[in-house]
Formats: C-alpha cells, structure tokens, sequence
C-alpha cells in the first residue's frame, strides 16, 4: 500500500525520528522525511520478498515454520531490523486496539496453534482462506508498535503460498483502503474470515515475485 499523495514529504516528528537507528538518520541526513523512510523500508522488503517467497513456493519455508510466533518475531525483524529500533520486539504500550502487551506472546502462540490445527485437521479452509485468517488474527493482536500491517499482509502471502501445491497465486493487496480496515474490525467482533476473505482477491504469482 503506497504513501497517500503529500503524506511522504512530512518530516518524522520527533517520537518517531528517536526510534530509527542512528546509522540511518546519519544516511538520510536532515530532514529526514516519511518518503526516505518508506524507500528504505521498501528497498529491504522487496529482498525479503523475493528470498522469502521462493523458500515458501519450493517447500522449505513450510507453515510449520510459518505458524509461529518465532516466526511472526523474526519477519519483523528481518523486514525493519536495518532501520528501527523496535524491530523484533514485542509491543509494550497499551493501545486502544490490539491485546493488553502481556497477553500478545501467549495469544499469538495459541492463536496460530488453533488455525494450524484447524487446516491440519478440517476442511473449514481453502488455502486462500487460511493466509486471510492468519493476516486476521495478527491483525486483531497487534503485536508490534509499528510495521504491523506490512508484516501480516506479507506473512500472509507466504502462508497461501505454502499451502498450496503448486503455488500459483498470491494476495492482490492493491485494495480500498476504509473498506479493507472496516473488514479487519469487523473481524474483530465476529471471527470470521469470509468477508475480508472475499474481499481480498487473488493474482497469478510473476517469475519476480
């Protein structure tokens, strides 16, 4: 999801310009702005994309591996590690959205256990629906302070990829905006994947990809 016109040529405010790495601040020189950040963040993912990916589509990233909270701890990691402090680390402020900050670890864990069990063990899903309730459930759990988002659309990608055989498709995240969110709060309320799962489309996966 691209940065809304305008929104990339602000200046990090101050909380956030404290987070990133001293390293990268030095780089971007002054003022640092949301769009230097954002390139930075794409260029690393974009080699995460492409690396992570192929081990899903070739088996040897499988969703044993990928339904984890190990997992889910160490993709923040990789995608934001580079740049910000708070890579990798589970959030520890209170929100108005998300599970209290004790709770994410152990909730995470359990939750992912439960879908895993569930695709293992029932047909309930289609592996278009497993990746979406996977992206949900993140989602709903808020784990980190930042990068949330980004982190559960591509955790996603790479659980439908890996279970289907042969990977063929991936998420087409190219979506309206308010009625995507407004799906991720239903879902809060209800549990259910089906309409974000709908609403969500499906592409063919590029040789690039």
């Amino acid at each position: 999801m691209p940065l809304a016109p305008g929104y990339g040529e602000t200046p990090l405010p101050h909380d956030e310009l404290s987070a990133l790495l001293p390293e990268v601040v030095e780089v971007l020189g002054d003022p640092v702005t949301r769009a230097d950040v954002y390139d930075l963040e794409q260029a690393l993912q974009g080699q995460l994309q492409e690396e992570f990916m192929a081990a899903a589509i070739d088996g040897s990233l499988p969703l044993d591996e990928l339904l984890t909270d190990y997992f889910v701890r160490d993709l923040h990691a990789r995608m934001y590690g580079p740049i910000w402090e708070w890579a990798g680390k589970w959030r520890r402020l209170e929100l108005n959205i998300g599970v209290a900050p004790e709770r994410i670890a152990v909730e995470l864990r359990e939750s992912l256990g439960t879908i895993a069990y569930r695709w293992e063990h029932t047909e309930d899903w289609s592996a278009h629906e497993l990746g979406i309730a996977v992206h949900a459930e993140t989602v709903r759990i808020h784990p980190f302070v930042d990068g949330n988002g980004r982190t559960t659309r591509f955790l996603a990608d790479l659980v439908f990829v890996a279970a289907q055989d042969p990977a063929e498709l991936r998420y087409d995240w190219d979506l309206d905006k308010p009625v995507y969110i407004g799906l991720l709060r239903a879902y809060d309320g209800h549990r259910d994947v089906n309409e974000l799962a709908t609403f969500v489309k499906s592409v063919p996966i590029e040789v690039n990809d």
